[in-house]
């Protein structure tokens, strides 16, 4: 059968494979629901995170405001609320929300307010930046704040508010350094981490798609050795019938006798090769045919005029399942191309049982009826890749004393799939 015969319209269109499934977790989920809708805005967690900071900084005054600093005003109150309102666009413009939040708490610190939960909102911009890929941002508005805050402290504090405070002590510079690098450290993290899922993601994605990929050119092979085996089977009987149809009714009714039961075990082999794409995982509902099964083979070749001897060497060995069945099609689809492409009516089929496998050799003596006496259709390339999937080999070609030959190596047990 050619290759659109063997492959079918249908399954051109057909996608198999378990679905690609993420991890569950929540991170994650946020992350890709924001991928998957960037013009959503986090009122959420931003309204949140505002009250938390105009809470906590009114907390944190109390301390604050007989040592040294000015007391929260209306002004404070809209720094803060800046700073916060601008986390809204953390993932549409993070650049953006990086710098501003940062010139905000600079503005809100220069003006001599209480320290408190506003670097919340520069570490929050900040990791946004670093998640979506914008480090240099993140690093400019962290730099920013820090350099504007040295000299704040320990410059232009003469002139900004509260009136005669003095600089700052180097030590609380190094508690600005620690918090900046735990920023950027458990940003960088968040960063690597989300990096990591997408990796995995794509990965599964691809792996599902050769999964896919090997599932439908499984079943493709399936129905090109399927139907054939069973069509050459049937077009032969067809033609005996109509030749002695007038002048010897019982051999005609004989052939349409063959082509009955061959059309059938047909049906049968390929609504279970079609069960699989409706069901797909289910356990097949009849057993994969074997070798145990090459007894019907040679009977189905002899209603089509071929006489097959097989020739069993070695002790039997068990196969694993996908072995026992390529050899199965191997010698299906050999005997399909004595058949059909074969002026001789004689195959020869030997079997030869080793202790790391099995040997397959089939041969017939030719002449060739046409030109490409080895098939031109998926038939050798279905063997080969049969074969290939188990870690075996095929060779196919024409005999020295003529005909043709087809010789498969054949694993006891499959190799593993990467």
């Amino acid at each position: 059968m050619d290759e659109q015969q063997g492959r079918g319209a249908g399954m051109a269109r057909w996608r198999g494979g378990p679905p690609c499934r993420r991890p569950d977790t929540p991170g994650l989920r946020r992350w890709e629901e924001v991928r998957s809708d960037p013009g959503r805005l986090p009122w959420r967690t931003t309204a949140l995170l505002a009250v938390f900071v105009q809470v906590g900084t009114s907390f944190a005054a109390h301390d604050q405001t007989g040592g040294g600093r000015v007391d929260l005003d209306l002004w404070a109150r809209a720094l803060l609320l800046i700073g916060s309102a601008l986390l809204l666009f953390r993932h549409r413009m993070p650049v953006v929300v990086a710098y501003g939040t940062a010139a905000s708490a600079l503005v809100y610190l220069a003006a001599g307010y209480p320290y408190g939960p506003v670097f919340l909102t520069v570490a929050l911009g900040c990791f946004a930046a670093i998640v979506a890929g914008r480090r240099r941002a993140a690093w400019g508005a962290i730099g920013l704040l820090w350099a504007g805050h040295l000299l704040v402290s320990h410059w232009l504090y003469r002139w900004l508010p509260p009136d005669g405070d003095g600089p700052y002590g180097w030590g609380q510079e190094l508690g600005v350094v620690i918090w900046v690098v735990a920023i950027i450290a458990v940003s960088e993290l968040a960063h690597s981490r989300r990096e990591q899922w997408a990796k995995e993601r794509i990965e599964r994605e691809r792996a599902a798609a050769r999964r896919a990929d090997e599932e439908r050119l499984r079943i493709a092979r399936e129905l090109h050795d399927v139907l054939a085996h069973s069509i050459s089977v049937i077009n032969v009987q067809a033609g005996v019938g109509l030749a002695l149809l007038d002048s010897d009714p019982e051999q005609a009714r004989a052939a349409l006798t063959t082509i009955k039961s061959a059309s059938k075990e047909a049906l049968g082999e390929v609504r279970q090769v079609l069960d699989t794409l409706r069901t797909p995982g289910d356990a097949p509902r009849a057993p994969a045919p074997g070798l145990d099964r090459l007894p019907e083979l040679v009977e189905q070749a002899a209603g089509a005029g071929l006489t097959v001897e097989v020739t069993t060497e070695g002790e039997r060995i068990a196969l694993a399942p996908g072995a026992d069945l390529a050899a199965f099609r191997i010698v299906q689809e050999a005997l399909t191309n004595v058949v059909r492409h074969s002026g001789s009516r004689r195959a020869r089929v030997r079997v030869h049982y080793a202790g790391g496998g099995l040997d397959l050799q089939i041969d017939d003596d030719g002449p060739a009826t046409r030109a490409d006496a080895g098939g031109s259709g998926n038939g050798l390339a279905g063997m080969r890749e049969r074969a290939a999937a188990l870690g075996g080999t095929i060779e196919a070609g024409p005999r020295p004393e003529g005909g043709f030959r087809v010789r498969a190596a054949l694993p006891k047990t499959p190799k593993a799939t990467p």
